[in-house]
């Protein structure tokens, strides 16, 4: 941090531990630079760069957004360096914490959700977030024991739907997030019929989008990483719910998948994509990839668009530990009938994104 008079202070401040988690590519160091004192005492916002923001950002400044006098009150250079004596100073003088959160108008600009900015991490969600791994832990470990008995009957009566194992998961993540937060649904009468095939897309940005997506209680497939198949409990529910495994960056698994889901819809049931691909870090929606839609345009299904807001402030992601106070919301969309999958992502992602817009 530089004051105006530059000879009573030169700061910096680290933000190594928050950065390092969310990008490799984030910058290690930065230089803020103030005009004022105590200008920004607990109102800085950690920036997240990717490879192709970095080399923009060494030719220019970027100014934080907020404004005196209409003349930007922070910004940094991110040329210049730090030491560790300079990190003490700035933390000792101005107490900020080493948790600090939030995103500048290059990393947030878009959506409402963009900014997810939330101040320093409170110890209240912290306990927060132990709290509802320990509900979601005891609420899994006393219903698994439903769908193992169960399982057998759904898989000589029910094999594609399995109504019975996606009901025991509606009961396990509504007593979930029953404690933490209010879920507000919109659009009801858009869902199909439980016996219709659909494919279903949504805007991904907490790892709470899928307990609150499971409350809808429809007996959707989701598409899972491989890797969490491993962890007990989950792992297993998952299965005998019929997630659909997928290795990430492997052609023959993702053709694998998408063969799955046709052949899902074919027996009637519906399937649910993230064509993010994965969770957006500063909550701007991403492009959508087009696997989705080249299945419903294949099968002739309508694709049911959904979007969710406020999960990414509740549990932002890469906070899988933190849980904010606040209410989700889920606004399910008419369907889309098409038959040129272009044409289904390009009118599925607009409507995500006025919605979010809104």
């Amino acid at each position: 941090m530089q004051f105006s008079d530059r000879t009573r202070a030169y700061f910096g401040y680290s933000v190594r531990k928050r950065a390092t988690l969310r990008n490799p590519c984030t910058f290690r160091r930065l230089v803020f630079h103030c005009v004022y004192k105590n200008s920004f005492l607990m109102d800085l916002y950690i920036i997240s760069f990717s490879s192709f923001i970095l080399a923009a950002a060494q030719k220019n400044f970027l100014h934080i957004s907020r404004a005196h006098d209409h003349e930007p009150r922070c910004y940094f250079s991110p040329n210049e360096g730090l030491n560790r004596y300079c990190i003490s100073k700035l933390y000792n003088l101005n107490k900020l914490s080493r948790y600090v959160v939030a995103k500048s108008e290059l990393a947030g600009a878009g959506t409402p959700d963009a900014s997810n900015s939330l101040s320093e991490v409170k110890l209240s969600s912290k306990v927060r977030g132990v709290c509802f791994y320990a509900v979601t832990a005891i609420a899994a470990i006393s219903l698994i024991g439903f769908m193992i008995v169960a399982h057998p009957f759904v898989l000589l009566f029910d094999r594609y739907r399995r109504k019975a194992q996606h009901f025991v998961a509606k009961l396990w993540a509504a007593a979930t997030v029953a404690p933490f937060f209010k879920i507000e649904y919109e659009g009801l009468e858009n869902l199909p019929s439980h016996d219709a095939p659909a494919v279903y897309v949504s805007n991904h940005q907490s790892f709470l989008d899928i307990y609150t997506l499971l409350t809808l209680g429809r007996s959707f497939k989701f598409i899972s990483k491989t890797a969490i198949f491993l962890f007990p409990i989950i792992g297993w529910a998952m299965s005998m719910m019929g997630t659909i495994p997928l290795k990430r960056m492997d052609s023959r698994s993702q053709l694998e998948c998408l063969k799955r889901c046709m052949d899902l819809i074919g027996n009637g049931a519906s399937v649910f994509f993230f064509p993010e691909g994965t969770r957006s870090k500063d909550g701007k929606l991403g492009d959508f990839k087009k696997g989705a839609f080249s299945v419903a345009a294949k099968t002739r299904v309508p694709v049911i668009p959904i979007t969710l807001i406020g999960t990414g402030r509740i549990m932002p992601a890469g906070m899988e530990g933190v849980v904010n106070s606040g209410s989700v919301k889920v606004i399910i969309h008419k369907p889309i009938k098409e038959t040129d999958p272009e044409i289904l992502r390009q009118i599925a992602r607009n409507t995500i994104l006025d919605t979010l817009k809104l």
